[in-house]
């Protein structure tokens, strides 16, 4: 197929706020709806025991990984077509949906690889209790082994979401979330008959949740969303399509990865304190998921309609989404802040706590929670290094953040003997983090949005 006219897509014409809103709250919709299952599954996993929520806890860099690459591939080609959107080239938004189909299989078989041969050393090197070596083995194996559900609905939701379709993405998330929320508690502990599987049954109802997502997601695209086209020929690799989806992805799958070391370096600072610092910290990441995941879903929102009116040369629409987006996210996670501040113990309290838990988890909540705000801002204009290609700002901030300062600092204040100290590292890091996120937004903003004013 040769390159053909598009009509104009609702990115390029409808009022910035309204637009937004209509990108936007959609994917905040779903990605609460994300933070709730997590949530849940905490919830039924923490009345088997606390070994069964730190193994939970272990198991999160694996499936932050996993996340990472299928989100990495995913804002790659998001990226693309919605730059191809703009700029009316419908082969080339084929191509990209069509080789990142491709790319999200070959990912998929390394994960079950690992899911077959990595999982058990993984484990082994973290823990000596039994029960949560052997629980986080069971989970963790089925969540790599049946890993293609997880991609397939990112990929999905990503293909919607490039083309503004973004309340379909929300059907398909929050009916996978939704399944899974349902099934935990009959597979966890044997309802209607069923033989009580435990840790195990949280994984098998994760992955039904995602397979179930999938489907919903790819027959949305093959039946409401016409701006992407599916073909044997597009599913053929291409060089220069796969260099500019990696361009912009690589640099997210190494912001996930980064994200998973910190988490497995947090996870052995704490395990030298106890395994329920490790479960506090576990934790800690289900419930910020409240507030981070709908800033996650306000930064996709943004990624796209940036990417689109930047191919459409329209940098007025870029800047007024990027002051719109910002001032949301903080506000958001102002809110994030007055919370994890303000009720610690009801949060915690969900969890069948220990008392020495909520008291790790209390101090946990209310000193990291100050990271909250820079965070918000850092988030939401990281959305332009990835919409305009330069995924590598993200990278070498997000390394600053987590390596550079998190880890060392966490290390550090460990060495006082106090777990309450290590939560201090989150504050720190994020400062740090702001100051190179605004060092490279003005340079992004000199190279690439300004000179748009003067076409």
């Amino acid at each position: 197929m040769s390159t053909q006219v598009l009509k104009e897509n609702k990115m390029g014409v409808m009022p910035i706020g309204r637009l937004l809103i209509n990108m936007a709250l959609p994917m905040i919709i779903s990605m609460l709806v994300q933070a709730l299952y997590n949530v849940v599954d905490s919830i039924y996993v923490s009345q088997i025991s606390e070994s069964a929520v730190t193994a939970l806890s272990l198991a999160f860099p694996v499936q932050n990984l996993q996340i990472g690459f299928a989100v990495g591939i995913g804002v790659g080609i998001n990226s693309l077509l919605s730059k191809s959107l703009g700029e009316k080239n419908q082969e080339a938004v084929n191509l990209a949906a069509g080789n990142g189909i491709v790319l999200m299989f070959i990912v998929t078989a390394a994960f079950m690889l690992f899911g077959i041969f990595g999982v058990r050393p993984y484990y082994e090197m973290q823990s000596t209790v039994a029960q949560t070596v052997e629980g986080g083995i069971a989970y963790t194996r089925i969540c790599c082994l049946f890993v293609l559900g997880s991609f397939m609905q990112i990929l999905s939701e990503r293909l919607l979401q490039s083309t503004g379709r973004t309340v379909l993405s929300m059907i398909t998330q929050a009916t996978g979330a939704i399944t899974n929320i349902i099934l935990d508690p009959i597979f966890i502990f044997g309802w209607f008959g069923l033989p009580a599987m435990g840790i195990a049954g949280a994984a098998i109802a994760t992955v039904i949740g995602q397979w179930v997502g999938a489907i919903l997601g790819l027959y949305f695209n093959e039946k409401f969303n016409p701006e992407v086209q599916f073909g044997r020929r597009y599913a053929k690799l291409d060089g220069k399509t796969v260099k500019m989806i990696l361009t912009v992805g690589i640099p997210s799958i190494i912001m996930n990865g980064i994200g998973s070391i910190m988490n497995f370096g947090m996870n052995q600072i704490l395990q030298g304190f106890t395994e329920t610092a490790t479960s506090v910290f576990g934790i800690y990441f289900k419930l910020q998921s409240f507030f981070f995941m709908p800033l996650f879903g306000l930064n996709g929102a943004t990624i796209s309609i940036i990417a689109y009116n930047y191919g459409a040369r329209r940098p007025d629409r870029m800047v007024k989404t990027l002051k719109l987006a910002a001032g949301t996210g903080l506000t958001l996670m102002l809110v994030g802040l007055t919370v994890f501040q303000l009720a610690p113990d009801l949060l915690l309290g969900m969890f069948n706590p220990s008392d020495t838990f909520l008291e790790i988890g209390r101090a946990c909540l209310r000193t990291i929670s100050w990271s909250f705000p820079v965070a918000a801002v850092c988030i939401i204009l990281g959305a332009s290094f990835q919409a305009l290609g330069n995924g590598i700002y993200s990278t070498i901030t997000s390394l600053c953040r987590q390596m550079f300062v998190l880890l060392p600092v966490a290390y550090f204040m460990s060495l006082t003997g106090n777990v309450n100290n290590v939560w201090l590292a989150y504050p720190i890091a994020e400062i740090v983090s702001g100051c190179v996120t605004a060092y490279f937004f003005r340079r992004i903003y000199r190279q690439k949005i300004k000179p748009l004013f003067h076409l």
